[in-house]
């Protein structure tokens, strides 16, 4: 199993973890509905998603959810304000057109909003910039620049930052490092630097 395998897997026990029972939640740019099936089955949840990729819609509805073709970008107007405990967007932030409109939705129409993405701050990815002169490539970035989904790249004191300027309360943070939750005491001082990825759980 790759890093980004093993990521993708932390990122929905994480979610999972932080979910309480019984909640409704919404899943943007929900995939193939694996981490929203999880919460239904783990949590007794309540919900829907919305992905832009067809394919995906319909491997999502074989599984039985609830799940709508939507482009986030376009906001979530069909959804009223706290209509959900919470709204999730998972890995997905870096590649949206508009991230600061998405957010701003995401927190009108959920109590709670659970946010994760890749730092591009991390020590590797400095390393590999600096040292190759070229757009790093991993396991957990494996696209060329030239087919990244990734058009907003950001890191986690970008996103300290945004929340601050927008007073967007941040609730709880996990930083995960090579597909584990980092347990490093270095990294509650150098974040920025030593953590590949973070999830945070943000409110109004």
């Amino acid at each position: 199993m790759t890093n980004s395998q093993d990521s993708l897997h932390l990122n929905y026990s994480v979610i999972t973890e932080n979910i309480e029972p019984n909640s409704k939640v919404l899943d943007l740019g929900c995939g193939e509905g694996d981490l929203l099936k999880m919460l239904i089955e783990k949590k007794h949840c309540t919900g829907s998603g919305i992905e832009i990729n067809q394919n995906n819609v319909i491997k999502s509805i074989q599984k039985g959810l609830s799940i709508v073709q939507g482009d986030i970008d376009e906001g979530l107007k069909e959804f009223q304000e706290n209509e959900y405990d919470y709204v999730l967007l998972n890995q997905t932030l870096q590649s949206t057109e508009k991230p600061d409109f998405v957010i701003e939705e995401m927190l009108r129409v959920g109590k709670k909003v659970v946010v994760s993405f890749p730092n591009f701050g991390y020590w590797r990815v400095r390393f590999y910039l600096f040292f190759k002169g070229r757009m790093p490539k991993s396991k957990m970035l494996p696209f060329a620049w030239y087919d990244t989904p990734n058009i907003h790249l950001l890191t986690v004191n970008d996103f300290f930052d945004f929340c601050k300027e927008r007073k967007i309360e941040i609730q709880k943070s996990v930083y995960i490092k090579r597909g584990k939750i980092s347990k490093n005491p270095l990294t509650k001082f150098l974040t920025n630097l030593l953590c590949e990825e973070a999830l945070f759980i943000i409110k109004r």
